[in-house]
């Protein structure tokens, strides 16, 4: 079954960041920062894309050392606080 928002999880080396059938893996060492993006589009055009970019969806940017990504989420709050959480000691 497809789920419509994003789901996040963290193990040991990485963040897992799960939408339908799509499963990317980023490994936390290469992640350099998480937050949010304001522009419709994303501001890196050559970003990997996650989500449905419908509407008023509100864009998480994660930038890493390798590539980044841009998630389109309708709960930002709750997912980039989920994400940041993660990184605090």
């Amino acid at each position: 079954m497809f789920t419509v928002e994003i789901d996040v999880k963290r193990t040991k080396e990485e963040l897992i960041v799960k939408w339908q059938l799509a499963k990317f893996n980023i490994a936390l060492e290469d992640i350099i920062e998480v937050t949010d993006d304001d522009t419709y589009g994303g501001k890196d055009i050559d970003a990997i894309r996650i989500g449905s970019p419908y509407g008023t969806t509100d864009r998480i940017f994660i930038k890493t050392k390798k590539e980044n990504y841009i998630l389109f989420t309708t709960n930002k709050s709750t997912l980039l606080k989920e994400i940041n959480s993660y990184f605090q000691v």
